[in-house]
């Protein structure tokens, strides 16, 4: 049976497999995530070889077909998994939610030869993929990209910059859309482009607030080639690639703000609940009483959004861009002010490293800004309401 909501006990009710994939991530987080997030948040460790641990149990590439080696789940199933992921670490549950996308572009839109060359080494994240369409002058509008790709021979000839590339220097593959054609964005395509492709390097990493599990830094071509073989579909559909990815972009990434935060509050009710202050648990004070109910409604109807959000992606629905959007909008939102709220009630101790409830709010942060900040998700959401 699909998953659906429960109208006696209001949650949103998932299958026997739905429940199996959500608590083998739980497992892995737990076990394999979760003892080691601090440390790699404060020595600024990329985690590459538990990254790859990933692969084994199918979660190199969640919704790529499975003739390459991957899982063919859907949507719904995705988010679970990062929503499990991001409760031990949202930067480690984010890079592999930012690989699956990749490796999802190549599947739909590669070719045979481009799916069975990239795929079977991806989904089994032997090798690692970035993907790259901001630059340093075009974000929110990002049918401005300026990265040109000029033919020669059967090579493309690469120039410009990529910015806030996640996962860049340390990943083996960058799924990059290029200019090859008129400015806008009927003149964008997307290439394939292996780490080790001539002209290609990296900037410094970024110092960033957050995200420290992972390196972003600039992706920079310089005379870069790049063959024409490894261009997805057509010249001029990259515009049309980069957006197909972002429905499902923003639920990955509401997912790990809402597992980050989920996190962020059951550190708080333990912690209120053993911290003593005139005499008594200060959970036993309305105040903070009140003040977790709010958070634990909030994040509930965030989840059932969520939840609805990805079950109408996966039955391509109408409205499917609409929902992702308000997903994306509301549950990173509640996801930082859960998370802020969460190192309130922990008090001083809540900006201490160890507790590491500072490293959720700084972590989450980010998740209001990328995959299109939520000023642009109001722009979407009221637009498809206009249109309506």
């Amino acid at each position: 049976m699909d998953a659906a909501i429960d109208a006696t006990s209001g949650q949103f009710e998932l299958n026997e497999d739905q429940r199996a994939i959500q608590e083998m991530a739980r497992s892995f987080a737990t076990d394999r995530v979760a003892p080691h997030a601090l440390e790699w948040d404060r020595d600024k460790i990329f985690p590459d070889q538990t990254i790859r641990e990933t692969g084994p149990l199918g979660m190199g590439g969640i919704y790529v077909r499975e003739d390459v080696g991957g899982s063919a789940l859907g949507r719904l199933d995705a988010v679970l998994i990062f929503e499990a992921l991001s409760a031990a670490c949202p930067a480690f549950s984010s890079f592999v939610s930012i690989h699956n996308m990749a490796a999802w572009m190549i599947d739909l839109f590669g070719n045979d030869e481009q799916r069975r060359r990239f795929l079977p080494k991806l989904t089994s994240m032997e090798l690692l993929a970035s993907y790259c369409l901001t630059e340093p002058s075009s974000g929110s509008d990002a049918a401005a990209l300026k990265t040109r790709a000029v033919l020669d021979g059967d090579h493309y000839v690469l120039n410009g910059t990529k910015q806030f590339i996640s996962g860049a220097g340390d990943s083996d593959v960058y799924v990059t859309m290029v200019r090859t054609g008129e400015d806008g964005p009927k003149g964008i395509s997307t290439l394939v482009i292996p780490k080790d492709a001539p002209g290609l390097s990296f900037g410094a990493n970024e110092i960033k607030m957050g995200w420290h599990a992972q390196a972003t830094r600039q992706v920079i071509f310089e005379d870069c080639r790049v063959p024409v073989e490894n261009r997805l579909s057509d010249e001029g559909q990259g515009f049309r690639i980069a957006m197909a990815g972002l429905d499902g972009g923003r639920l990955n990434i509401a997912a790990c703000s809402l597992g980050g935060a989920q996190s962020a509050l059951d550190k708080a009710v333990a912690y209120t609940a053993e911290r003593k202050a005139f005499g008594k648990t200060i959970n036993q004070f309305q105040a903070l009483q009140f003040k977790m109910a709010d958070m634990e409604t909030e994040l509930s109807a965030a989840r059932l959004l969520l939840y609805a959000a990805a079950s109408k992606l996966d039955k391509k629905a109408f409205d499917a861009s609409k929902w992702s959007a308000m997903a994306k909008r509301f549950v990173t939102d509640v996801g930082f002010d859960v998370a802020n709220q969460a190192l309130q009630l922990h008090g001083g101790y809540g900006y201490l490293h160890d507790y590491g409830v500072e490293k959720l709010v700084r972590d989450l942060r980010v998740h209001q800004i990328l995959e299109g900040t939520n000023e642009i998700m109001r722009v979407i959401i009221s637009r498809h309401m206009i249109g309506r």
